[in-house]
């Protein structure tokens, strides 16, 4: 059997995933896209997260993808001027709470974004101007603990208004645009960092 993969510029508001259970309404990914039977996202993105999401018929390609060898980078886009002592934290670990457990995240990358990506408008508006500044952190993680780098961005300070996955490995966002799929014929997985 041939598989198939896609990557996909998962809007906000959308789960990562084809089916929901439970009675509450929800966007799935099969309404962006002509998907095949059988296809599956490989990893999460939350509803209020965008951004890069790889989806595959191929079950087998989830765990390797899943890695923690293969960088995850986000735009994140927070409460107030990021400083660069917030950035260092950052980059060295900061306390978080996962499963009412106290967690140390591992070293990251992270680096203030000078030119600020368009990614078009959100479809649930982003407070404006008259309620303070707004500033760019990207944010290279390869462990995804729930809502990490939402935690991550709080725990210095700057809470996380807009969250965008740019990057998994060496597979980029680019110029997708905000619901659009894509089919890779060819698809590799993404290499781990060096």
């Amino acid at each position: 059997m041939s598989h198939r993969h896609f990557i996909l510029h998962k809007p906000y508001g959308y789960l990562s995933q084809f089916v929901y259970e439970l009675k509450r309404k929800k966007k799935l990914l099969g309404e962006l896209f002509d998907f095949p039977p059988g296809t599956m996202a490989i990893g999460r993105l939350d509803e209020d997260s965008e951004g890069l999401l790889f989806l595959t018929t191929d079950g087998k390609m989830s765990e390797a993808i899943r890695s923690k060898k293969i960088d995850k980078e986000y735009y994140v886009q927070v409460d107030g001027n990021i400083n660069q002592d917030a950035v260092d934290q950052l980059k060295k670990g900061v306390e978080i709470g996962f499963n009412g457990i106290k967690y140390i995240t591992k070293p990251c990358q992270a680096f203030l974004i000078q030119d600020l990506p368009n990614f078009g408008e959100r479809v649930k508006k982003i407070r404006d101007e008259r309620h303070g500044p707004t500033s760019w952190v990207s944010i290279t993680v390869n462990e995804g603990k729930f809502r990490q780098v939402r935690k991550m961005t709080s725990a210095v300070g700057f809470p996380t208004l807009r969250l965008v996955r740019v990057r998994i490995g060496d597979i980029y966002l680019k110029d997708l645009l905000s619901g659009e799929a894509q089919e890779v014929p060819n698809f590799q997985i993404p290499n781990p960092k060096s």
